[in-house]
């Protein structure tokens, strides 16, 4: 039995799940909320951290550690290039996600309008808000659009490891209100738009839409 420990609309959990929704690999999710962990989830994940994974008594954790060892357990299809160069380009762009987009969407959006109020009692830092979305998160967008060449796909010509891991983000982006700005950004709007609407990922959007109906 395969399982994810972790919360339903992490990127990361959602990056391992769409992953393993790729490779049509049945597993089970068990919630868990990453504050606070207990002594026995840190033996598993030491830095405390979601998604960990467990099969056959065996466990990993870290989302990209995770996929890196689904790929090699389970390769067909494949979730990275095999290009050695875009094969580079898919693991940086999932270094990207995993920091720029995920201190800028996650931290700067999804953390003070869903997270702060809706589980931790905090009030939304509005100024913080809005330098994410007037300062920090256009560089961002710009250097996304300058690199698509592809309209699916940033590394390579087929969706890949590079794929799930940025636009896992952008869903949390959609949670908390906002969207990619087709007018100003339009390849990196209809790319996010296309990839979430494979059936890996639109499974995942429609289960956690209903916690964030209404958000902001």
């Amino acid at each position: 039995m395969r399982i994810v420990h972790g919360a339903n609309a992490s990127p990361f959990v959602r990056k391992v799940r769409v992953a393993l929704a790729e490779k049509g690999l049945d597993y089970e999710l068990r919630p868990l909320f990453p504050f606070n962990v207990s002594a026995e989830y840190k033996k598993i994940s030491p830095l405390g951290k979601i998604p960990a994974y467990e099969e056959d008594g065996r466990t990993l954790a870290d989302s990209s550690v995770i996929c890196a060892y689904l790929e090699r357990a389970h390769p067909e299809p494949s979730l990275y290039p095999s290009d050695p160069y875009e094969y580079g380009r898919a693991l940086w762009f999932e270094e990207y996600a995993d920091t720029a987009l995920a201190q800028n969407l996650g931290g700067g959006l999804f953390f003070q309008l869903i997270v702060a109020p809706r589980f931790l009692q905090r009030p939304t830092d509005h100024a913080a808000v809005e330098k994410a979305l007037t300062q920090d998160i256009p560089p961002v967008f710009d250097y996304l659009e300058g690199e698509l060449k592809a309209p699916e796909a940033l590394a390579g010509t087929r969706f890949s490891i590079a794929d799930i891991s940025i636009c896992s983000h952008f869903v949390n982006m959609n949670h908390a209100g906002h969207d990619v700005d087709a007018k100003r950004w339009p390849k990196l709007a209809r790319y996010v738009h296309q990839n979430l609407a494979r059936p890996s990922f639109k499974a995942l959007v429609e289960e956690e839409a209903p916690l964030f109906r209404n958000a902001s």
